[in-house]
């Protein structure tokens, strides 16, 4: 195991090496830069820059320098913990990503939780009750929180939380707490918020969540060592959850892989929908203005949490499931 383990971090140097490549080479794939989007979006407007601005903030910021260059320059900023400055924003990336990673690691996070508290009793319930008035109860329900987009479940608790309880559910902060800085009362108001996007956000993740250890357990429970097992008199809620919900448990654990990078880049629309300051909707309109300092520190942490969670699943899964062991 100490083995695998030292493997897979000696593996992740040239990964993330050859993934910032790949990242730094998309992000100047579309035609123009941020300089040409902004001359557009000024001409639009009416306004025109003088001759030879456009060129002269190229040279400043070192567009007009071979790729080659330009790589190297910014991935040894990189390394020293500057991402470079954000041309849409007018500040340097770091922090402007830093709160709003921060908020978005605290919905993800809840939305974790809340998702394994009830998809986890209601999952093993309709396993061992199978066909039962529960069990069709939470397959329509499953049903339900699968088919809805977060989206228009998001639409739909703004309507009603505005029309029945005259509640403005947009936003995780009120008017007075949105720029002020962090105090215990903003925390107060936060949590006051937040509950409806870990709901909204939540629900599809839930729904599947559950169809997956209701299907893992209809699987393992006919098995002979569940058998065995319950013929030597264990009782059956130790039987349970000793053995097959453990194994069922897998894909709870293998998610990790891709539940870290949604700290970043999940439920964009839900965001945007309910205002919502979360690193989503800076990714998407740092994409759509071709800030590429912004678009590409978002992507390398995109990168680096999906390595990191996968070794994390790796890991709990070996501890979990006595069946994967990582031998030479």
């Amino acid at each position: 195991m100490l083995q695998f383990l030292l493997r897979r971090i000696l593996i992740m140097i040239p990964t993330l090496i050859v993934i910032s490549i790949i990242v730094f080479i998309i992000i100047q794939l579309p035609p123009g830069d941020y300089l040409e989007a902004m001359k557009a979006e000024l001409e639009q407007r009416g306004e025109f820059l003088q001759e030879g601005t456009i060129e002269k903030m190229r040279e400043q910021y070192g567009f007009g320098e071979p790729i080659v260059v330009q790589y190297f320059k910014w991935i040894f900023k990189v390394c020293q913990g500057d991402f470079g400055y954000s041309f849409r924003f007018k500040e340097p990336v770091a922090p402007l990503i830093g709160e709003r990673l921060l908020l978005t690691i605290v919905i993800t996070l809840g939305t974790i939780i809340l998702s394994w508290i009830i998809a986890f009793p209601i999952g093993i319930y309709s396993a061992i009750r199978q066909y039962s008035l529960g069990d069709y109860v939470a397959t329509f329900l499953g049903f339900i929180g699968l088919s809805v987009p977060s989206f228009l479940l998001a639409l739909i608790c703004m309507f009603l939380g505005f029309k029945y309880f005259g509640l403005s559910v947009g936003g995780l902060f009120s008017n007075e707490y949105a720029n002020a800085p962090w105090s215990w009362g903003k925390f107060l108001d936060m949590l006051n918020h937040i509950w409806v996007p870990i709901l909204v956000v939540g629900a599809s993740g839930t729904a599947g969540l559950i169809r997956i250890l209701r299907a893992n357990l209809l699987d393992e429970l006919p098995k002979a060592y569940v058998t065995t097992a319950r013929s030597g008199g264990l009782s059956e809620s130790k039987l349970l959850m000793r053995y097959p919900v453990r194994v069922a448990l897998n894909p709870f654990v293998s998610t990790l892989g891709y539940l870290l990078p949604e700290l970043i880049s999940g439920a964009t629309i839900v965001s945007i929908v309910l205002s919502l300051p979360t690193a989503g909707p800076i990714l998407l309109e740092a994409l759509q203005s071709q800030d590429m300092y912004l678009a590409g520190a978002f992507v390398m942490l995109l990168a680096f949490l999906t390595i990191i969670g996968t070794l994390l699943s790796d890991i709990l899964l070996a501890v979990l499931d006595p069946r994967i062991r990582y031998q030479k």
